[in-house]
């Protein structure tokens, strides 16, 4: 209980405890007598990470601001996932019209995939050293231009080439939109707003067939990428106006305890007293704020709207190499081996919807297919509430159990829902097809595997984030390659896989697959908090490392 504690106070003004476990934190100040900042609304809840006095920190933004955050966040999200799914619900009419086999289409998307993880090692990078708010521009505007193509990508080659670019220049919706919520919010309401991320991300691949079925049926296949491309423009300029720049370089990390100051702060509240420091801006008028003798003023409106981050010594090379040797520590990689599992399922129902409900006996019209991922959608908001709200509230009844103190692994439980209904719902897809079951079983199935796929994204990037959030932006990049690596195999492998055995055999040994890998969050709750003692001083080293090299963001 004595380390517990003292990993509620694990750096202070800098100065890095390693014998502290990363992720380790004490959350709920269930005595009252921490001195750190608290949450207004809940004032037991200890601020996780601390917010510095600056009102430009993302974390001391207003509330009206980071909601503003979190819409930019999810329009770029939303589009540009739209952008990447229109084929799913269209493949049959797509092969015929580009001349290519139902195969290539989807090994098209198993490069894509590959690319929006491998692409990370650059745009990840990118992001930290110059910028988020260009990063995000710079995606949007290429995958207008790639989606343009889409429709004229005749042959082999040029859809694959296509697919190659498509995922380099949309790769940061893989990533950076967890890091952007991060930067945002606190620890105690991460889940929730990472629910709301996980939404829009499923969400968009899901309601992506839903309108593009209906598109290639009334107006032609050409219009299904270029009614994504004309929405996807109209987001780039709402990015280019409202979104903000949410990179903060922090000198210090995890909860920085201030024996002089007992203050609950919601972000944006005005905390002024005769006895205590403003902690937030002083006025409108003055946009700046001054605690004990540092003085800050606020960005004005056009400063936030520049192109251009602060200037960095750079450190984009060091970033990548980075991301590659973080594959080796354990927690990461089961983060992206757990994002993994359940992405591949659905890319599994993706490659199999148009083929199985299209067919006999329930031979739907290419409309319908994509009016039948509506059930997907319920899927996902389901596990946005399941993994967001109730994820949050679980986390603190856990916290408040274990004497105030978090762990990482307590998020994990959520898993125990999806490891039932993940096989469940394979069987019910594959092996209802190949006894020609009720087509409403078929839809019970999407939406179980929507849920599952949802939640699948949520917990392990929250895990990832909890464990290791000062390095959580070089992470994200490893998490999603070990991710999109396992997603462009499965690309490759569903043909010949379904094929082979035929759809009752392939998914009921894809039901047990799906059980095994959902099952490994046992071990990780059992062991989780040993393997992240094993790399503590890694870990505590490589902090330090970013904060002498500029490197720390919030």
């Amino acid at each position: 209980m004595a380390t517990d504690l003292k990993a509620a106070r694990d750096i202070q003004h800098g100065v890095i405890d390693e014998s502290v476990v990363p992720g380790t934190v004490h959350m709920v100040d269930l005595d009252q007598t921490m001195q750190a900042k608290h949450s207004k609304a809940h004032r037991d809840i200890v601020l996780v990470p601390t917010p510095s006095d600056d009102p430009n920190d993302p974390l001391n933004w207003s509330p009206r601001r980071k909601t503003m955050a979190l819409v930019c966040m999810c329009v770029y999200v939303w589009f540009n996932g739209i952008a990447n799914s229109v084929v799913y619900s269209v493949l049959v009419p797509l092969s015929e019209a580009l001349d290519l086999s139902v195969g290539d289409l989807n090994a098209g998307t198993g490069y894509l995939f590959l690319l929006a993880g491998w692409g990370l090692l650059f745009f990840q990078p990118f992001a930290l050293q110059y910028g988020k708010r260009p990063t995000y521009l710079i995606s949007t505007a290429a995958t207008i231009a790639l989606t343009m193509w889409g429709p004229h990508a005749k042959g082999n080659g040029q859809w694959i080439a296509k697919n190659v670019l498509g995922g380099f220049f949309g790769s940061p919706i893989e990533a950076l939109p967890e890091i952007s919520v991060a930067d945002v919010f606190f620890a105690h309401e991460r889940g929730t707003y990472m629910g709301v991320y996980a939404f829009v991300l499923a969400g968009s691949n899901f309601f992506a067939p839903v309108i593009c079925g209906f598109i290639n049926e009334y107006a032609g296949y050409h219009w299904v990428f270029y009614v994504p491309s004309i929405f996807l423009s109209a987001a780039f300029v709402f990015l280019f106006l409202f979104m903000e720049e949410t990179n903060y370089d922090r000198s210090t990390s995890g909860i920085a305890a201030n024996p002089g100051l007992e203050a609950s702060l919601e972000p944006g509240a005005n905390l002024a007293s005769p006895d205590k420091p403003s902690l937030a801006a002083d006025s409108p008028e003055t946009g700046s704020l001054e605690a004990g003798q540092t003085k800050y003023k606020e960005k004005t409106f056009l400063q936030r709207l520049s192109l251009f981050d602060v200037s960095r010594k750079q450190r984009m090379p060091y970033r990548m190499l980075l991301s590659l040797r973080l594959v080796s520590w354990p927690v990461i990689f089961y983060a992206g081996f757990s994002y993994g599992s359940y992405l591949i399922w659905f890319n599994v129902l993706n490659a199999t919807a148009s083929i199985i409900l299209g067919g006999a006996p329930y031979n739907f019209s290419s409309s319908m297919v994509g009016l039948s991922y509506l059930a997907c959608m319920v899927g996902v908001i389901a596990a946005a509430l399941y993994t967001g709200l109730i994820s949050d509230w679980m986390t603190l009844k856990l916290a408040r159990r274990n004497k105030g103190i978090f762990e990482p692994e307590q998020r994990l439980w959520g898993f125990a829902v999806t490891t039932v209904v993940l096989p469940a719902s394979l069987i019910l897809w594959g092996v209802g097809a190949a006894h020609n079951v009720h087509w409403f079983g078929l839809i019970v199935a999407m939406c179980g595997t929507a849920f599952s796929n949802t939640c699948g994204i949520t917990l392990s990037v929250n895990y990832l984030v909890d464990s290791y959030r000062d390095i959580s932006g070089d992470g994200m990049t490893t998490v999603i390659i070990i991710r999109n690596t396992m997603s462009f195999a499965i690309g490759y492998g569903i043909t010949p896989w379904l094929t082979n055995l035929g759809y009752q055999n392939c998914f009921i040994s894809a039901a047990f697959v799906g059980l095994a890998a959902s099952s490994v969050f046992l071990l990780m709750t059992w062991k989780g908090k040993s393997l992240r003692e094993m790399y503590r001083v890694k870990y505590w080293e490589l902090v330090k490392k970013q904060i002498d090299m500029g490197m720390l963001h919030g």
